[in-house]
């Protein structure tokens, strides 16, 4: 039997919240502000609601594929 890793068996599309988000990026907050300025091809949010105070979500797929293609556009150069 194949034995099938973490990544594998995740969820697709698995919502993580900002905090998640900065704390596998090891940014702060305003540096995950700054760095959705600067970049704009930092995937883009989901807000769960229209309140001001809605939870905001972003899709980890998507994060992890920006990192990859950060690194390879790295590698690269």
């Amino acid at each position: 039997m194949k034995t099938e890793t973490a990544a594998t068996l995740a969820n697709p599309l698995e919502l993580i919240t900002i905090s998640e988000t900065c704390r596998g990026l090891r940014l702060s907050r305003s540096g995950l502000d700054k760095l959705r300025v600067k970049d704009l091809t930092f995937p883009k949010p989901w807000k769960d609601g229209t309140d001001r105070q809605a939870r905001v979500y972003f899709v980890r797929a998507e994060v992890e594929a920006w990192l990859l293609a950060k690194l390879d556009a790295r590698a690269v150069v």
